[in-house]
């Protein structure tokens, strides 16, 4: 009995993380958007109504961002109640007059509402999507069977593609003169590569091409409070539990990472910091720019064997 109760426990689990979910973001006001998931841009054009499928994961991190550059862009993590479910969310103006994106509802996928009309679906990506553009040239040729008897009277009769000309001589003969026009159409496929993904990356770190450890870095508006919470506290101990805290709940740039190890008064501090914040960097690839905050060269030393496990 034993046996099959865990055999059904293992089917119902791998049921449950087999199972895909589908998002469904749209502005209640109408404001036209772009959608990122995990730092891949979704929809090339922006829309009002965006529904993403496939998705397999519990959760995701997403930004929103406005066509209307002025109202800027939202982050925000998605966390799918139970796997199998569409969810819809919504983006509207707060109290404050402030963008959000607010949960609306879930329901079973097969208890979904039908796509609407005015809705653009996508079946989520990992990768760049890929853009073909077709072009099409015409180009004319006309042949023409011309009489030129200076004796003849002319009758046209045509349709605009092939014209029937009746010459009739002044004797008793006639000549009939056809004039025929042939349309050729060329059409040519160029397929080049959408690097969304680049632009989406370039857009949190401008110039940046190298490893990325977490999808969406945090906001300048949002570390300042991060920071300004972990400096608040008057024990070494509370502080290094309060960093830890906040970049376990979110991605962090290297140089994000550099100023709270300067936060820290001791050194053991400062590396423990560090190596528990690499997982959590956006740019990876730059942490050895974090190397100046340390005081002794083997905690540099430390922090390089630590990383190299990480690999």
């Amino acid at each position: 009995m034993k046996y099959i109760t865990f055999l059904t426990f293992i089917f119902i689990s791998v049921l449950g993380f087999s199972q895909k979910s589908n998002l469904i973001i749209f502005s209640q006001n109408g404001e036209r958007f772009k959608l990122i998931i995990n730092g891949i841009q979704q929809n090339f054009n922006p829309q009002t109504n965006v529904k993403i499928t496939d998705l397999n994961a519990p959760n995701y991190k997403i930004r929103i961002l406005f066509e209307n550059k002025d109202l800027g862009f939202i982050d925000k993590n998605i966390y799918f109640q139970n796997q199998g479910n569409e969810e819809t969310y919504v983006i509207k103006q707060n109290r404050k007059g402030k963008y959000v994106v607010r949960f609306q509802s879930s329901v079973p996928l097969y208890q979904a509402t039908p796509t609407q009309p005015n809705q653009v679906v996508y079946v989520f990506s990992t990768s760049p999507r890929i853009t073909s553009v077709t072009t099409s040239t015409t180009s004319t040729t006309t042949t023409s069977n011309l009489n030129n008897n200076p004796n003849s009277a002319s009758v046209n009769i045509g349709d605009g593609q092939t014209n029937i000309s009746l010459n009739i001589n002044t004797g008793t003969s006639a000549n009939v003169n056809t004039t025929t026009t042939y349309t050729e159409t060329t059409t040519t496929t160029t397929t080049t590569e959408n690097n969304t993904a680049q632009e989406s990356y370039n857009e949190y770190l401008p110039g940046y091409t190298g490893v990325i450890g977490c999808p969406i870095p945090m906001s300048d508006v949002d570390f300042s409070d991060a920071k300004n919470t972990i400096q608040s506290k008057d024990f070494e101990s509370s502080k290094l539990s309060v960093a830890k805290q906040i970049a376990n709940s979110n991605c962090l740039l290297s140089s994000q990472v550099k100023q709270i190890i300067k936060l820290f008064d001791f050194e053991d501090s400062r590396l423990e910091f560090a190596k528990y914040a690499y997982n959590h960097t956006y740019d990876i690839s730059n942490y050895y720019k974090i190397n100046d905050a340390f005081e002794f060269d083997s905690s540099i030393d430390d922090l390089n064997k630590y990383i190299n496990l990480q690999k």
